[in-house]
Protein backbone atom coordinates (compact mmCIF):
# COMPACT_ATOMS: atom_id res chain seq x y z
CA UNK A 1 0.00 0.00 0.00
CA UNK A 2 1.49 3.49 -1.01
CA UNK A 3 0.83 6.05 1.70
CA UNK A 4 -2.19 8.04 1.42
CA UNK A 5 -1.82 11.58 1.09
CA UNK A 6 -4.35 13.07 3.81
CA UNK A 7 -4.63 16.69 2.41
CA UNK A 8 -8.28 17.36 3.53
CA UNK A 9 -9.17 18.25 7.05
CA UNK A 10 -12.23 16.79 8.24
CA UNK A 11 -14.74 17.29 11.08
CA UNK A 12 -15.68 13.74 12.76
CA UNK A 13 -18.94 14.04 14.08
CA UNK A 14 -21.38 11.98 16.38
CA UNK A 15 -24.44 11.54 16.77
CA UNK A 16 -26.42 12.56 20.09
CA UNK A 17 -30.06 12.32 22.02
CA UNK A 18 -31.09 15.53 23.24
CA UNK A 19 -34.33 15.68 25.00
CA UNK A 20 -36.33 17.71 22.85
CA UNK A 21 -38.25 19.21 25.57
CA UNK A 22 -42.00 17.44 24.96
CA UNK A 23 -40.55 14.01 26.41
CA UNK A 24 -38.47 12.64 23.32
CA UNK A 25 -35.74 13.33 21.71
CA UNK A 26 -34.10 14.76 18.74
CA UNK A 27 -30.96 13.82 16.97
CA UNK A 28 -27.92 16.52 17.38
CA UNK A 29 -24.16 16.26 16.52
CA UNK A 30 -21.62 16.55 18.60
CA UNK A 31 -17.73 17.09 16.93
CA UNK A 32 -15.11 14.38 18.38
CA UNK A 33 -12.27 15.70 16.69
CA UNK A 34 -10.66 16.60 13.39
CA UNK A 35 -9.02 14.39 11.31
CA UNK A 36 -6.99 14.64 8.12
CA UNK A 37 -7.64 12.86 5.15
CA UNK A 38 -7.92 11.49 1.46
CA UNK A 39 -10.73 11.57 -0.30
CA UNK A 40 -11.41 9.29 -3.02
CA UNK A 41 -15.10 9.63 -5.00
CA UNK A 42 -17.03 6.56 -6.35
CA UNK A 43 -19.99 6.39 -8.51
CA UNK A 44 -22.71 8.68 -8.06
CA UNK A 45 -26.43 8.31 -9.17
CA UNK A 46 -29.49 10.36 -8.47
CA UNK A 47 -32.33 9.04 -5.76
CA UNK A 48 -35.86 10.09 -6.35
CA UNK A 49 -37.73 11.06 -3.02
CA UNK A 50 -41.35 11.55 -2.03
CA UNK A 51 -40.94 15.39 -2.44
CA UNK A 52 -37.27 16.05 -3.28
CA UNK A 53 -34.54 14.36 -5.81
CA UNK A 54 -30.95 13.57 -4.40
CA UNK A 55 -27.84 13.28 -5.70
CA UNK A 56 -26.16 10.50 -3.93
CA UNK A 57 -21.92 9.52 -4.46
CA UNK A 58 -19.98 7.04 -2.66
CA UNK A 59 -16.67 7.57 -1.21
CA UNK A 60 -13.71 6.08 0.23
CA UNK A 61 -12.35 8.15 2.98
CA UNK A 62 -9.04 7.47 4.59
CA UNK A 63 -7.91 8.45 7.87
CA UNK A 64 -5.12 7.46 10.50
CA UNK A 65 -5.34 4.51 12.03
CA UNK A 66 -6.83 4.72 15.60
CA UNK A 67 -7.40 1.86 18.47
CA UNK A 68 -11.08 0.12 18.79
CA UNK A 69 -12.98 2.71 21.38
CA UNK A 70 -10.96 5.62 20.64
CA UNK A 71 -12.84 8.66 20.12
CA UNK A 72 -10.43 9.43 17.44
CA UNK A 73 -11.93 6.45 15.19
CA UNK A 74 -14.99 6.81 12.95
CA UNK A 75 -17.82 4.51 13.31
CA UNK A 76 -20.74 3.69 11.15
CA UNK A 77 -23.00 5.77 13.30
CA UNK A 78 -20.98 8.84 12.44
CA UNK A 79 -20.16 11.40 10.00
CA UNK A 80 -17.29 13.31 8.26
CA UNK A 81 -17.79 17.00 7.62
CA UNK A 82 -15.56 19.23 5.10
CA UNK A 83 -17.19 22.73 5.63
CA UNK A 84 -21.04 22.73 4.32
CA UNK A 85 -20.41 19.14 2.84
CA UNK A 86 -21.48 15.85 4.96
CA UNK A 87 -20.41 12.53 4.85
CA UNK A 88 -22.08 10.05 6.29
CA UNK A 89 -20.22 7.09 7.10
CA UNK A 90 -21.61 3.53 6.68
CA UNK A 91 -18.22 0.95 7.48
CA UNK A 92 -14.88 1.40 8.29
CA UNK A 93 -12.45 -0.95 8.09
CA UNK A 94 -8.35 -0.96 8.42
CA UNK A 95 -6.85 -0.09 5.14
CA UNK A 96 -3.32 -1.79 6.06
CA UNK A 97 -2.40 -5.39 7.81
CA UNK A 98 -1.02 -3.09 10.42
CA UNK A 99 -4.24 -0.86 11.19
CA UNK A 100 -1.86 2.56 10.46
CA UNK A 101 -4.70 3.76 7.82
CA UNK A 102 -8.45 3.15 8.23
CA UNK A 103 -10.86 3.45 5.41
CA UNK A 104 -14.06 5.05 5.80
CA UNK A 105 -16.48 4.15 3.21
CA UNK A 106 -19.60 6.77 2.73
CA UNK A 107 -22.05 8.34 0.95
CA UNK A 108 -22.34 11.85 0.07
CA UNK A 109 -26.18 13.22 -0.33
CA UNK A 110 -27.43 16.64 -1.82
CA UNK A 111 -30.99 17.57 -2.58
CA UNK A 112 -31.19 18.01 -6.41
Amino acid sequence: MSVPQLNRRMVLEGPARVADGAGGFALSWLVRGVLWAALTPGTGREVAGEEVRQSQTAYRITVRGAPIGSPQRPTPEDRLRDGARLFTILAVTEADPRGQYLTCFAREEVAT
